[in-house]
């Protein structure tokens, strides 16, 4: 097998022109001798030795020399050609000269990159303006100017080195060093529901109640906010849940719906939130809590509407009673004092006094009617009977009949009502 891929190597070789990668010349002859056996007709003797079977001549050529120095690098000239340097980054954008041959295409009449500015001594612009630029991209990446509300995690290949406040600061180049910043005095604001979502909460007597509510908080230790929690927003989201619902649960529904006590749950919602959060290690500052709206469900809500209507009406009559019972009582008051003045001057003139009250008593029962006063000597008085019940029901019709001869001490004629 090892003479049959020498053989076919040897032989591929030889129809290529092409010296062996490990030696020999380009001319044919092996400095193993055999190669020319290969290469002969069927002229030569059968009997001669395969190049597999025969045996390893010395060559003189320098490729095939057995030397200390090992097969030769096939990729560099042979012979004694000196070996050549790599080329210089200004060689290899500098302008090569055009072909000759006819044709070509590309930049310019002779192809390739067009020519670059160079500098007065013939060497390329090149190098300086790769040397600018890396320059300013480590100057970026390394100077940091931060604003008066942000502070910045400086991470050095990754993990956490330091944290730094408002302002500038220097740091090593990407990607030794990165920094990330973050606003960390701005208020976040939490709604809680989302959208116009239900948010059923269990109050002291066994009731629901939809409760819509605000969440602030901001970031007080930018490396817990950012290295403690996994998810920090929606752990102060769910732990201000929670808070919520401890603190519901404590009061009624009466006093949820109607709003009585809510600084203070609102206080105590802001006062546990914190106090979980700091067991945390979480970094976060809650700011305040404030309950937007408390209403029943929305399946009841009808029901409770009606309660209310009904509640609100109850108080318009107890408050309606409340304030005749007050006038009452204001005109009993005022009708006692009165009397008793009266009473006063009684005892000090009573004929007087009777006399005095008997005409007021008259004069406000006669105000408002239809009076007819009737003399009794030899006349006959005539009353519209027809007209007075017609008037009846509006008013009383009140008659006076005056005596011809008054002997009583009074002076007081006998009054019918309705007619006489």
């Amino acid at each position: 097998m090892k003479a049959i891929g020498d053989a076919i190597s040897h032989g591929g070789l030889a129809m290529t022109g092409r010296q062996s990668p490990w030696g020999g010349g380009n001319d044919g002859n092996s400095g193993e001798g055999s190669e020319s056996g290969s290469e002969s007709g069927p002229g030569q003797g059968a009997g001669e030795p395969e190049h597999g079977d025969s045996p390893e001549q010395p060559s003189d050529r320098p490729g095939d020399r057995g030397d200390k120095k090992g097969p030769r690098n096939p990729w560099l000239p042979s012979g004694t050609t000196p070996p050549r340097r790599s080329a210089g980054l200004d060689e290899i954008f500098r302008p090569r000269e055009p072909r000759r041959s006819g044709g070509g295409g590309g930049f310019g009449s002779g192809g390739g990159f067009p020519n670059l500015p160079r500098r007065p001594d013939g060497s390329s612009w090149l190098p300086l303006g790769i040397g600018a630029a890396v320059v300013a991209l480590l100057a970026i990446s390394s100077v940091h100017m931060l604003g008066p509300k942000e502070q910045g995690i400086v991470t050095t290949l990754g993990g956490y080195s330091r944290t730094i406040d408002s302002g500038l600061s220097l740091t090593l180049p990407w990607p030794l060093e990165a920094v990330d910043v973050t606003d960390v005095r701005s208020f976040n604001v939490y709604s809680i529901p989302d959208g116009e979502g239900e948010k059923l909460m269990l109050t002291s007597d066994k009731n629901l109640v939809d409760l819509s509510y605000l969440v602030r908080w901001n970031i007080k230790n930018l490396k817990d906010y950012n290295y403690r929690l996994a998810d920090p927003d929606e752990t102060v989201r769910e732990v201000a849940e929670a808070a919520m619902r401890a603190s519901i649960a404590q009061i009624s529904l009466n006093d949820a719906l109607s709003g009585a006590g809510r600084a203070a749950v609102e206080q105590d919602v802001r006062d546990r939130t914190q106090r979980i959060l700091d067991v945390y290690r979480s970094g976060v500052s809650i700011q305040g809590v404030e309950i937007k709206k408390a209403d029943p469900p929305a399946k009841t809500r009808e029901a409770f509407d009606q309660v209310n209507v009904a509640q609100q009406e109850a108080d318009r009559d107890r408050s309606k009673a409340r304030a005749w019972a007050q006038q009452a009582l204001a005109r009993a008051q005022g009708a006692a004092a009165s009397f008793d003045k009266v009473y006063e001057q009684y005892k000090l003139a009573p004929d007087v006094t009777r006399r005095r009250m008997y005409y007021e008593t008259m004069e406000s029962v006669l105000r408002d009617n239809d009076v007819v006063v009737s003399d009794s000597k030899n006349m006959t008085s005539y009353l519209p009977l027809p007209e007075v019940r017609r008037r009846a029901p509006a008013s009383d019709e009140t008659v006076v009949t005056v005596p011809a001869a008054q002997g009583s001490a009074t002076g007081a004629a006998p009054a019918t009502k309705g007619g006489q």
